[in-house]
């Protein structure tokens, strides 16, 4: 069966940090590049951090670099995202998926998300 299913989400006070975890079935998982995403009330889905189906490149928006790594677990076929120096524009939800095709770089994810987890930071 295939799913996203992510956690880790909570409260925090701004300048904390938080962990996410997704796991992935491994239909989807195995051999293509993951990624993070979030969506902020009133605003679209956007891009927060990708990485290669080998963990060896990953890559970020602006907004996160510096602050956010990301990384992966093959044997577990769970992705994470290590949130730092969080600040209260990071507050969304966040979902994970995979590339349809490519093992490098998540440009297409499937259509299909999971419940996401929701970040809240408080000023």
């Amino acid at each position: 069966q295939v799913q996203l299913v992510e956690s880790g989400g909570r409260l925090v006070q701004a300048g904390g940090s938080l962990r996410l975890s997704c796991a992935a079935s491994f239909e989807i998982f195995s051999s293509y590049a993951m990624g993070w995403f979030r969506q902020a009330p009133g605003k679209e889905r956007e891009f927060v951090a990708g990485i290669s189906w080998d963990g060896v490149n990953s890559y970020y928006a602006d907004s996160v670099k510096g602050r956010f790594t990301i990384s992966r677990d093959n044997a577990k076929y769970t992705v994470h995202l290590q949130m730092n120096s969080l600040k209260p524009e990071d507050t969304a939800v966040y979902y994970c998926n995979a590339d349809r095709f490519s093992g490098v770089r998540i440009s297409q994810p499937h259509d299909f998300w999971g419940q996401g987890t929701q970040v809240t930071v408080s000023s």
